[in-house]
């Protein structure tokens, strides 16, 4: 399979693109690849000008004439409307292009399948051929079972990177980016990331993580990366910085919660100068010593944001950042500036004390009746005095001042951040990663991930691809404020709403223009929602 893979000249600063082609060697018995120059890069429009091989540009009269449209060979009617729009959204975020660059020859089976997960929910790919059949999309061509897994198979993790790394570039400037990860189980014996761990979702099977990176301000995915099911969340941020350094991304704003808190991860933060706002337990030292000199006046009418209806105030404070230094062979210890974000929201104050009372009352009771429960036995010691004696047996009581101790915090919750902005701001921010939690949503509902299906290592990274190409588009339509503002969410469901331009046919004839069905008010309203325009006969 040949791939393109780019290379900057250091003297020249010029960026070269080659066609990296993979072969067997017999002699050596190992995989290696040959690589033919194309073209350079044009860093302006991220296109590639032809060369004559010594890095020069072509001249005209040598570059090969550009391939018009392939002809129609048969009379044929399909439906139109939903993959057009899908055909404009991909052209309007650059997704069909670099897909192009980074798989030009499967690009066009890539989007089918793509198309094909967004289109019909929930359905297996076996469905595929059916729905190919009557519809027009990229490929043009039924993809079989074989032809699927021989595509997955075939998606290199060179290529893969990228095409993360030219959506990055397409990506608003001084965003945020939302990080968060999710667990997919699976029944597969043969993966050697399934293993188990803590399932975000109660599911007893072994499991693999899928982390994902989202911008908020464009409110669309351009990373992931899978991992295995054991590794917890607070692993994962060092190799994070790592791959998003190797992908080129600059300025990075992450947007964490509290799962993926260490100081070893502020640390590294700081080291790698990257703005971040994360969520810390309120349990941590730092996070009640900074709070505690606030405390009794926090509830002040001065603090209190309506917008939330919560009260918050933000203090400015020193972190103590530490950094080894393996090439010294010491510890840097220095003073920065870091934000303390703190809220307090009265009515979850009130849940979390009646569900804590009502836990006291279970852990007195499982004491008292001597039915007591081994995970139970450190909130035994930490909340109860117990003595046992001949005559009256068990005798329990409630450690008054650890009780209240632990309602102290009890409403309260705290941001991390070393970039200036209010608590209003950083609440915002921080709630907005929310988009993270419903796009694992698409992914395991919608695009039928919940399962692996798969059992094979290739086949499972390539439809992992296919179907984060379908979380874009996803994206991109369910993110979409002119639908909110037209009132189409509340006519439509997102299924209906692309049923809805589903209907629209189109006409192929040989040597005559595609000619496009007709195209009710409603139908035109939700492609201009979407900001695409309706398609007209060609």
């Amino acid at each position: 399979m040949a791939i393109i893979v780019f290379q900057k000249d250091k003297r020249s600063g010029i960026t070269y693109a080659y066609e990296s082609a993979s072969y067997w060697d017999k002699e050596k018995r190992q995989s290696r690849a040959k690589r033919t120059l194309i073209g350079r890069l044009d860093e302006r429009t991220g296109e590639i000008v032809p060369t004559d091989g010594r890095g020069r540009k072509k001249r005209d009269d040598q570059l090969p004439a550009k391939p018009g449209p392939v002809p129609v060979t048969k009379t044929a009617r399909f439906f139109y409307g939903a993959t057009f729009l899908l055909d404009a959204i991909g052209e309007k975020l650059g997704v069909a292009e670099d897909l192009k660059r980074c798989f030009p020859k499967t690009f066009k089976q890539i989007l089918s399948i793509a198309y094909y997960l967004i289109l019909e929910d929930k359905n297996p790919l076996y469905r595929f051929e059916k729905w190919s059949a009557l519809h027009k999309h990229p490929c043009g061509e039924n993809i079989g079972s074989q032809r699927s897994s021989e595509l997955f198979a075939s998606i290199s993790e060179e290529a893969k990177h990228e095409f993360f790394r030219l959506q990055g570039r397409r990506r608003m400037d001084n965003e945020f980016w939302a990080y968060d990860i999710t667990s997919v189980s699976s029944y597969s014996e043969y993966l050697r990331q399934v293993q188990y761990g803590k399932n975000k979702e109660d599911d007893r099977l072994p499991q693999l993580n899928l982390a994902l990176v989202f911008g908020e301000t464009s409110g669309l995915p351009f990373y992931y990366r899978k991992l295995a099911g054991n590794i917890p969340d607070v692993k994962t941020v060092k190799t994070l910085l790592a791959e998003l350094d190797v992908l080129g991304y600059s300025k990075v704003k992450l947007v964490m919660d509290r799962g993926f808190y260490s100081e070893d991860n502020i640390n590294a933060l700081f080291k790698e100068h990257v703005k971040f706002i994360i969520a810390g337990r309120m349990s941590l030292s730092f996070i009640q010593q900074n709070l505690e000199p606030l405390y009794e006046q926090f509830r002040s009418y001065d603090r209190f944001n309506d917008k939330y209806e919560l009260y918050c105030h933000t203090v400015q404070t020193e972190w103590n950042y530490t950094q080894y230094r393996p090439y010294k062979g010491d510890t840097v210890s220095e003073p920065r500036r870091i934000y303390v974000h703190y809220y307090y929201n009265i009515d979850k104050a009130a849940e979390e004390e009646k569900a804590f009372d009502r836990r006291l009352i279970a852990l007195k009771r499982e004491l008292e009746s001597g039915k007591r429960i081994p995970e139970h036995e450190t909130s035994y010691r930490r909340f109860f005095e117990i003595a046992t004696t001949p005559k009256r047996g068990v005798k329990v009581a409630v450690k008054a001042e650890a009780v209240a101790k632990w309602k102290r915090w009890f409403g309260f919750f705290a941001l991390l951040s070393n970039e200036t902005m209010d608590a209003s701001t950083a609440l915002e921010l921080y709630r907005n990663k929310d988009l993270v939690e419903k796009a694992f949503g698409n992914l395991k509902e919608r695009l039928n991930m919940r399962r692996t299906l798969v059992s094979s290592e290739q086949s499972l990274e390539g439809k992992l691809f296919v179907e984060f190409i379908a979380l874009i588009y996803l994206s991109y339509i369910k993110k979409q404020k002119q639908m909110q503002d037209a009132g189409l969410f509340k006519d439509y469901t997102l299924q209906g709403l692309l049923d809805k331009l589903d209907v629209i046919e189109c006409f192929e004839h040989p040597g005559q223009r595609l000619l496009v069905g007709e195209i009710l008010e409603k139908q035109r309203k939700i492609y201009e929602a979407m900001d695409v325009q309706p398609p007209a006969s060609l």
